[in-house]
């Protein structure tokens, strides 16, 4: 029952992200005040602030094999971040394009849902 709680509630937080995201692109392309412009970009920190509130609100209410599953999911997408960044960071010296650092979260959440289903299987 928490599970459906928490979709419901990450879906309503992710949707506000992608309003708040679209309305700072959107002003931030209109707005030349200096004073402003910080804000307007940071705006979209609000829901993600609020997404991690839910993420970890979550962890709280899961049992103990939850935790595990998720500490060791959350421990995979640390370490293959670091080396997958790292490792990219080495061939940018080599030449390659550099790349924003908007891409290290997808990649950590990708690893973090990877981690979790490796996790749930290893526990069946």
């Amino acid at each position: 029952m928490s599970h459906i709680r928490y979709f419901k509630e990450f879906i309503v937080v992710l949707i506000a992200y992608a309003i708040a995201l679209t309305l700072s692109i959107t002003l931030l392309a209109h707005v030349e005040s200096p004073m402003l412009r910080p804000f307007l970009a940071l705006l979209p920190i609000v829901p993600a602030f609020a997404m991690c509130w839910i993420v970890l609100r979550q962890l709280r209410r899961v049992d103990e094999l939850q935790r595990r599953i998720q500490l060791e999911a959350m421990g995979f997408a640390f370490a293959g971040t670091a080396l997958i960044t790292f490792s990219y960071g080495f061939l940018e010296i080599a030449g390659y394009n550099r790349l924003s650092m908007f891409f290290i979260w997808p990649l950590m959440a990708i690893l973090w849902i990877a981690g979790t289903i490796i996790g749930n299987r290893r526990y069946r």
